[in-house]
């Protein structure tokens, strides 16, 4: 287990630029986590849900809840964007944030995000348009039916070169890749953090209305709802060492 005291944990100072073994996070031990594990084991953010306004409440867990039956990928491609969000988010076993489901939601009922890139088609082109070359890579780089047909290694260094924008031909030429990149895992972030799992795994209060924040002076001091991290260190301190 890494010393959480110091940096080197952190994302950029990390050694070959590659987070640590999962393994080291410590077992969650009240409420859900993407796949059990999380830097605060004894948080559950539900259990404040009785605080909640009505209308938050339901909108929150709604999201538990969210339906299985995609409504605007197809059944062809919902395979290999699930595999997708699961690379990206690195989530390989459950229990998972129902990330596509939830992007397949907003998708459907056309709530996009209120702008466009000038050299992009809209959001829904983009994502039908990024299956499509993720297919078309696997095939023409390894072989495979589809993305989610690849190995694991193989499905990571596709979305590597998609990152980077270095994936070309096909499906891609109607794209400005790296551009493509920033939609997808824009909308597929937006999706994993709305759920209150993840909101257990980075200790995040939820809603504040109409409880309210009580503590408004050091950061060190927690309110009533929150619990301690697998750390005392205070990311303040650790980020100035590194100035």
């Amino acid at each position: 287990m890494p010393d959480l005291r110091e940096p080197g944990h952190l994302p950029n100072l990390r050694a070959g630029g590659e987070p640590p073994p999962r393994g080291w996070l410590p077992r969650q031990r009240a409420g859900m986590t993407p796949q059990m594990i999380g830097r605060y084991p004894d948080y559950d953010v539900l259990a404040a849900a009785a605080t909640w306004d009505p209308a938050t409440r339901d909108v929150v867990l709604a999201r538990l809840d969210v339906g299985r039956d995609l409504r605007f990928f197809s059944p062809r491609e919902e395979p290999t964007v699930r595999a997708f969000c699961d690379v990206v988010l690195a989530q390989d076993r459950e229990p998972r944030v129902p990330v596509l489901e939830l992007v397949d939601e907003k998708l459907a009922a056309g709530r996009l995000d209120g702008y466009q890139y000038d050299d992009m088609p809209d959001d829904r082109d983009t994502w039908h348009l990024v299956i499509e070359g993720l297919d078309e890579t696997a095939r023409g780089w390894h072989g495979r039916p589809s993305f989610a047909d690849c190995a694991g290694e193989d499905q990571e260094g596709i979305v590597k070169a998609l990152a980077g924008g270095r994936l070309v031909g096909g499906a891609w030429e109607k794209l400005n890749v790296a551009r493509a990149w920033s939609v997808c895992t824009r909308m597929a972030l937006e999706a994993f953090y709305s759920h209150p799992w993840a909101w257990n795994e980075i200790g995040f209060g939820g809603p504040a209305y109409p409880r309210g924040y009580m503590r408004l002076g050091p950061l060190s001091i927690r309110e009533p709802h929150e619990r301690p991290g697998a750390t005392d260190e205070d990311p303040v301190r650790v980020t100035a060492r590194l100035q």
